[in-house]
């Protein structure tokens, strides 16, 4: 099964699927309001913008796995990134990440490795994932990896569409 076909749903509850975003290069992150790494919504934000108009797109899974650092209902989510860190791009409805009820999603996710090789659970909020224009897991960038750094922002560009 194609990353395009997976049926997620809006942060609203609507039905959706990554085919509305077939031929963008995309960053996949499980995010949270009240963790301390909450404040790369605003790099986050910055590189959806600057790439936007190349064929990019962040795409928030909100997760509340780790800590409970997610225990808002989506109408909080909503605003509360929107007015606290200004965010346009998508995000999509609370999902588990690991055990049991892992999203279908994140079950492919997960089976992508890191720079050291590494693949299996989520660490923590804000993992991102890079996927090609063509639905290719390209990248997986750990919790830590600040959105703007050097290497995620390189990789991003080599997948962007001609």
């Amino acid at each position: 099964m194609s990353i395009h076909d997976v049926e997620i749903r809006t942060l609203s509850g609507q039905p959706a699927s990554l085919t509305d975003h077939k031929g963008r290069a995309l960053l996949l992150v499980n995010v949270a309001s009240k963790c301390g790494l909450t404040p790369q919504y605003e790099g986050l934000e910055r590189i959806h913008e600057r790439y936007s108009a190349q064929g990019f797109s962040v795409l928030g899974f909100p997760c509340n796995q780790f800590g409970g650092q997610e225990p808002a209902g989506p109408e909080e989510i909503a605003t509360f990134c929107s007015t606290t860190y200004g965010v346009t791009f998508p995000l999509y409805e609370k999902i588990d990440v690991n055990g049991p009820d892992r999203h279908l999603l994140y079950d492919q996710l997960t089976a992508v490795t890191d720079a050291e090789g590494k693949a299996g659970d989520i660490q923590w909020n804000f993992e991102k994932f890079l996927v090609s224009p063509e639905g290719e897991v390209v990248g997986r960038f750990r919790p830590l990896v600040d959105p703007e750094s050097p290497e995620l922002v390189s990789a991003i560009e080599a997948v962007l569409p001609a």
